[in-house]
């Protein structure tokens, strides 16, 4: 089941990022570390009720942040659409212990259904460029390579922005 995470979700989710960074890692992909995504960001996403969380028998496998506000990194990007009625997608991740099993592809399908459902014109995302898996799992959905933005606190690598036209006004 897909829904909102609570406060009382933090630690699960933030257990599932550091496992999520250490299983990466192990491929010499440093997209996250222990240091992000940090406890204190996945708590503003809480509270702002951006965060969602995919949930099993009281086991959170996946989350995600979907939301409306652009960032002031992605002002650069050529869009496809106007920016303004767009959904970002932020932190999808599932734990390790469940990769290969679908779970990345049922957020993603919430999250545009969810889009549909609210009148966006696009999702938005950026992902590693060193996450070919990523990037494939995007591409095959539809999502368009634009550009690329960097996030120094990150990585030294580019983050590669997609987009995907949902609805056009």
């Amino acid at each position: 089941m897909i829904r909102n995470a609570s406060l009382e979700d933090l630690n699960k989710i933030k257990e599932l990022t550091e496992a999520c960074a250490e299983a990466l890692q192990e491929q010499n992909i440093f997209q996250w570390n222990e240091n992000y995504p940090s406890r204190e960001k996945l708590k503003n996403d809480i509270q702002r009720e951006d965060l969602f969380v995919y949930e099993d028998q009281d086991r959170i496998i996946a989350i995600m942040v979907l939301t409306s506000k652009m960032e002031a990194v992605y002002e650069n990007i050529e869009w496809l659409t106007e920016t303004g009625n767009n959904l970002y997608v932020h932190r999808l991740a599932t734990h390790p212990e469940f990769w290969g099993y679908g779970y990345a592809r049922k957020m993603m399908d919430f999250a545009e259904e969810l889009a549909k459902k609210s009148n966006f014109i696009s999702i938005r995302l950026d992902t590693f460029s060193k996450n070919l898996r990523n990037q494939k799992f995007y591409e095959n959905r539809g999502y368009r390579k634009l550009g690329d933005v960097y996030f120094p606190h990150k990585n030294e690598h580019p983050f590669h922005c997609y987009e995907l036209i949902l609805n056009q006004v």
